[in-house]
């Protein structure tokens, strides 16, 4: 096993090195062989995988889980950051090097994260923040842990059940657009050597067909050229708010749409309230995570509950809640355990929406299943129509 051995010189410099023995007793021996002063003996724990992820990000998660771990095994908090700017590999421990010189000038955790608003989000910093006060760091980074890998699961159900239909639009696209630049213009080929009337709609057809092949590249480029005007206007932030602003209103979509906010909204200020913190400092840091389409509801939300209205109330009366959620947030405020009344209004919500995505997974697929035969079925007679056609008249 692997033991960090923190030591003393002659000189009374601190020093840490890294020692490898059956025990923690043998480990201390052989750093006292060395003429060292042993101060402490700690068996080092190797962390799986790195704290960077891919496109360069930081694993916020993942450092959570481990600081986690290495508190629970009894390391300080100075310790855990230690160990973890240890771990990482390259420019991934640099966050940990700042928080960790920060820390040590006397600073708190919270103030040190909150340096890094890139890395540290500022719904993290305040977790840790309200944990200062109460003293339960673990705990609230446990809280933060599991809060992220409920939101996360939320966002991956949506995800994966949109990957299907979105593979079928795509393979059906494809076997159209074969259809369209390939076999059309092969068969028009046909007909014009064997001569013959054919109906209207296959003589548009086969002109399609030859004005793709005849203009391929020319029509591919336009169609990516297309794409990428799409994809960077879609990128603009303008052009994102009206489109959501025209998903919203659709019926059931944009009822969808509120649900899956409410969840992550609710999901959030159940968190800060159970790690300490003021409600109207819960409603600031929440509100971010709300479409804007609902800021301004919660921004009325917090104006009442800060002029002293109950908070059940005031989200009931700007439509941040129903009416099964509202009856569950006067029992939390009665109880004075509002916080998890917001977890279970979540979770209620998370059914509620993995039901409609269920439900329109279903009806969705076979419409677009329908509507992708539909079309390529139309290209295939149309195609076939003029041998009919020929077929009657030498009857």
């Amino acid at each position: 096993m692997r033991y960090r051995v923190k030591t003393l010189d002659a000189g009374g410099t601190v020093a840490v090195t890294h020692v490898d023995a059956p025990d923690a007793d043998r480990a201390g021996s052989m750093a006292r062989e060395r003429g060292l002063s042993v101060v402490s003996v700690q068996r080092e724990l190797r962390l799986q995988g790195g704290l960077r992820q891919r496109g360069g990000r930081f694993a916020l998660p993942l450092f959570a889980q481990q600081f986690i771990a290495l508190l629970a095994a009894g390391l300080g908090t100075v310790e855990a950051i230690e160990a973890l700017a240890d771990e990482a590999a390259g420019s991934a421990g640099e966050p940990l090097r700042g928080v960790l010189a920060q820390v040590r000038q006397g600073h708190s955790l919270s103030h040190a994260l909150a340096q890094q608003p890139e890395i540290f989000p500022p719904l993290f910093v305040a977790t840790v923040r309200a944990s200062e006060r109460t003293g339960n760091l673990r705990e609230a980074i446990g809280r933060y842990v599991e809060y992220h890998a409920q939101v996360d699961a939320i966002r991956r159900k949506v995800v994966s059940a949109s990957i299907y239909p979105a593979l079928l639009a795509i393979t059906g696209a494809l076997v159209a657009l074969f259809l369209l630049f390939y076999v059309v213009p092969k068969f028009g080929q046909i007909y014009d050597d064997v001569g013959g009337q054919m109906p209207l709609l296959s003589q548009w057809l086969m002109r399609l067909g030859r004005f793709l092949s005849a203009h391929a590249l020319p029509v591919l480029a336009l169609a990516a050229a297309l794409a990428l005007a799409l994809s960077a206007a879609i990128a603009r932030p303008a052009v994102r708010a009206w489109v959501w602003g025209r998903l919203w209103r659709l019926p059931r979509l944009g009822h969808a749409l509120r649900i899956y906010h409410l969840t992550r909204f609710y999901r959030t200020l159940g968190m800060l309230l159970r790690s300490g913190m003021p409600v109207l400092t819960s409603l600031d840091l929440a509100r971010g995570l709300l479409d804007p389409a609902l800021r301004p509801a919660a921004d009325q939300v917090r104006r009442s509950v800060n002029e002293g209205g109950p908070l059940s109330v005031s989200m009931a009366a700007h439509g941040l809640t129903t009416p099964v959620a509202l009856s569950m947030l006067r029992v939390g405020e009665r109880s004075g355990d509002l916080g998890t009344m917001m977890d279970r209004v979540a979770a209620l919500y998370e059914e509620q929406l993995a039901r409609w995505v269920d439900v329109t997974t279903r009806l969705f697929e076979p419409l677009l299943m329908a509507a992708i035969g539909i079309v390529i079925g139309a290209i295939v007679v149309l195609l076939y129509l003029p041998v009919f056609e020929l077929a009657s008249q030498l009857q």
